[in-house]
């Protein structure tokens, strides 16, 4: 109890910060500036009681969370349904997603008033947290109020373990007022134990993004895309980058143009306040770049293609020889490597992929992918693929396997919240 008491205090005091921080995300996008009220709990009430709760902090998360939400809805039509998020991007996608089918509000900090604000606001019968959201008070307040609480598509790194050290005695405690945790794999269950979760609460249910709707129309729209731009033209994809990667990615161009001069780069930044900075440092680089928001897709005449907008990969990726999956070349920790898996398309990734070391070794080992070990040898592993058409399909349809052979987790997760819900 000491340890959360010294917790709040510390957020209380860092709370100047908070605002200064939620003001100058503000400036970047007007939309979240209306709205951050919402992390102190103030915010309209719905009218409803009852409620199926998830939170998903970002874009990965929603993603992650599409499946077991469209279950949700399925499985309980009467439920009214909440979807919290952290980050503008991931606000972007519920709507994208769900549109007003669900009630969108940002999760509040975790101060006990805001908590509690809105906790008394949508009522929920069920909180449902995807993959590594721990926050002491929320977890303690859901608990007074015998809101069963679950994490889903449970996963934990080895740095993050490693960084939640100097807290154990306050995770642990927080742990303790989970009902279930659903890991993605005995790794990440082992981990969650390691942090002082009960050991009879954890269980394996496997990751819930192998169970990702693919969009019915990615591949014939990918289809038409190639035959806009030339169907046999290299082309390539990089996706979800960072700051520090796009340089390499198109250094990376740059060597594949030497030896195919009609290759084209696909490059999908992973944030939207980043779009038109990239798209200057592409065209400054000297390369013919389009964009999607002004072309829509790229001409025969184009190197680079950048996809500035958000949701739109599958058929990119549909359209692409091979794909590269940004936050690897950089301590991000990777990204999503399912997608272009889901289409059997083959993935290259750097040396950095703890977010989802145990999908990215899996496909690795099964020969669904490759890792570079650095910046300097992804025009080369690139190039090599491009060339090699038989590889290139060996290794398509090993990465369709893996994602094929891994696939019920959200039908496992939502046995559990049935007997959650019958309780």
């Amino acid at each position: 109890m000491t340890l959360r008491y010294l917790y709040t205090l510390a957020m209380f005091l860092v709370t100047p910060l908070l605002v200064l921080r939620l003001l100058a995300r503000g400036v970047r996008s007007r939309p979240y500036h209306r709205r951050w009220p919402e992390r102190f709990g103030f915010f309209d009430p719905p009218g409803f009681s009852g409620s199926l709760w998830v939170h998903a902090v970002s874009v990965g998360e929603v993603n992650a969370a599409e499946p077991l939400i469209k279950a949700l809805r399925r499985d309980y039509p009467n439920a009214p349904l909440v979807v919290t998020t952290v980050t503008p991007t991931g606000t972007a996608r519920v709507q994208q997603l769900f549109g007003d089918s669900v009630f969108h509000v940002y999760l509040p900090y975790d101060l006990p008033y805001a908590v509690g604000r809105f906790l008394k606001k949508v009522r929920p019968r069920l909180a449902l947290i995807v993959e590594t959201e721990i926050w002491p008070n929320l977890y303690h307040a859901c608990r007074k109020r015998g809101i069963p609480l679950m994490i889903v598509n449970a996963r934990l790194s080895e740095r993050s373990l490693r960084g939640y050290k100097p807290l154990r005695g306050l995770l642990r405690s927080a742990l303790r007022c989970v009902r279930l945790i659903a890991a993605q794999s005995r790794t990440d269950a082992a981990r969650y134990r390691l942090l002082g979760a009960d050991p009879e609460q954890v269980l394996v249910t496997g990751n819930m993004k192998f169970d990702m709707p693919i969009p019915g129309g990615a591949v014939a729209e990918g289809a038409t895309m190639r035959g806009h731009w030339g169907p046999r033209r290299p082309v390539w994809m990089a996706a979800s980058t960072h700051e520090g990667e796009e340089l390499s990615v198109l250094e990376a161009h740059l060597q594949v143009l030497k030896r195919l001069p009609d290759a084209l780069l696909l490059l999908a930044p992973r944030h939207p306040e980043r779009f038109r900075a990239v798209e200057h440092a592409v065209r400054s680089l000297g390369f013919t770049a389009a964009t999607r928001s002004l072309e829509g897709v790229p001409s025969p005449s184009h190197q680079v293609f950048v996809i500035d907008a958000m949701g739109q990969l599958m058929p990119f990726f549909a359209a692409s020889d091979l794909a590269f999956v940004g936050g690897s070349l950089v301590p991000i920790g990777g990204h999503n490597v399912l997608e272009p898996a889901a289409l059997s398309v083959p993935v290259l990734v750097g040396p950095q992929t703890f977010n989802f070391e145990e999908i990215t070794r899996s496909l690795i080992e099964e020969g669904g992918a490759e890792r570079v070990a650095d910046a300097e040898r992804l025009g080369p592993s690139v190039l090599q693929l491009l060339l090699d058409a038989a590889k290139r399909a060996r290794m398509g349809q090993a990465a369709q396997r893996v994602f094929e052979r891994e696939r019920g987790a959200v039908q496992r997760v939502m046995r559990l919240i049935d007997t959650l819900l019958q309780e």
